[in-house]
């Protein structure tokens, strides 16, 4: 089987002969294959095993048929390795032992050495590339979403104590950025020279921020990373649940791709946006219990928005649920496949 690097393509906005399609949390909960693993072993444990893990990682891709991996993970991976006492709840999310509330708490974070620290992680990534066919996008949480958790010391719906923390304590709050941009760069760097082809920073909650807020207290710290990551050559996405209105200032971000949620049409995005960047999305998740002929119609939409420009990956707003038929994925991947490929040889946009 020749190699499959069309989603590369479109992270570079080069012509591609059809789009390339993967789904955030492709590999869980609504795999029986998974739900059998994970009835001999918690997410932390899978992460820590690298033939699980790759094995995993490579369900949906052999059972889908989607144009890229991401590696099976958890955000708070690094931030375990980092000292911090994490415990991921299911239907919850992760729980943080001690919170960080004043310098002291976060001078116990210590510095990640990926190679020391996180063996298990850059292990599943080498066997991966070995055995994939497609691209590897390793990932990592991005700066506030991260904070989020260590300040709030859990999920959060308001992140009172982040913002109390930021506006507050800008000293401490920028502290924490700091340590957690150098472990973003560190980690996502050593993901890259184990294999993968591509990073997604995953900044799911920021859209919690106003633009102003997210200029002054947020966008410093994203420079950086996208700075202190620009001479990998393996692309770089930057993805955040309701983040319409921040689009214009992550235009000044030196990032590939950017992934949108459902709340704005592709078009909009782009306006925001310019035209410097591929763009990743934005099926609602939900729509995927919806009946075939809506998914179908939604999908076409997007498609037709997609293709309007080059650089264009389908995707989801946001993960896949764990009510989500798989039969369902598998022909929403055709679709997307046959679909374009058939528009873009009719206007002659086809690699």
């Amino acid at each position: 089987m020749e190699r499959n690097e069309r989603f590369l393509y479109a992270c570079n906005r080069a012509p591609v002969d059809q789009i390339p399609v993967w789904y955030m949390r492709q590999a869980g909960r609504y795999q029986p294959e998974y739900r059998k693993i994970r009835e001999k072993y918690s997410l932390m444990e899978i992460c820590e095993i690298p033939d699980v893990c790759a094995e995993v990682t490579l369900l949906p891709v052999q059972q889908l048929g989607v144009d890229a991996a991401i590696l099976f993970s958890d955000i708070m991976i690094p931030i375990k390795a980092m000292g911090c006492q994490v415990d991921i709840k299911g239907g919850y999310g992760p729980v943080i032992e001690h919170p960080i509330r004043q310098m002291s708490d976060l001078q116990k974070l210590r510095r990640v050495e990926p190679e020391e620290d996180l063996p298990k992680t850059l292990e599943t990534i080498r066997i991966l590339r070995r055995e994939l066919k497609v691209p590897l996008i390793g990932f990592t949480g991005a700066p506030f979403t991260l904070a989020s958790y260590l300040v709030e010391g859990g999920p959060s719906r308001n992140y009172l104590k982040t913002k109390s923390m930021m506006f507050s304590s800008p000293e401490l709050w920028n502290a924490l950025m700091d340590r957690l941009a150098d472990m973003v760069i560190t980690y996502a760097r050593a993901q890259v020279e184990a294999g993968a082809e591509a990073v997604q920073m995953f900044d799911s909650w920021v859209g919690s921020l106003s633009p102003q807020d997210y200029r002054r207290y947020v966008f410093p710290t994203m420079k950086r990373i996208a700075e202190g990551l620009s001479d990998l050559h393996a692309p770089l996405i930057y993805f955040g649940v309701n983040t319409a209105e921040l689009l214009p200032i992550w235009r000044e971000l030196s990032v590939d791709v950017i992934g949108i949620d459902w709340r704005i049409s592709i078009p909009e995005a782009r306006n925001r946006v310019g035209s410097s960047f591929a763009i990743q999305g934005n099926l609602d998740p939900a729509i995927l219990l919806a009946p075939w002929e809506v998914i179908e119609e939604r999908a076409k939409e997007i498609l037709d928005q997609g293709m309007e420009k080059p650089g264009f990956i389908f995707n989801l707003g946001h993960g896949v649920f764990p009510e989500v038929r798989v039969e369902t994925l598998q022909r929403l991947t055709e679709f997307v496949h046959t679909y374009s490929s058939n528009r873009l040889r009719e206007t002659g946009r086809m690699a």
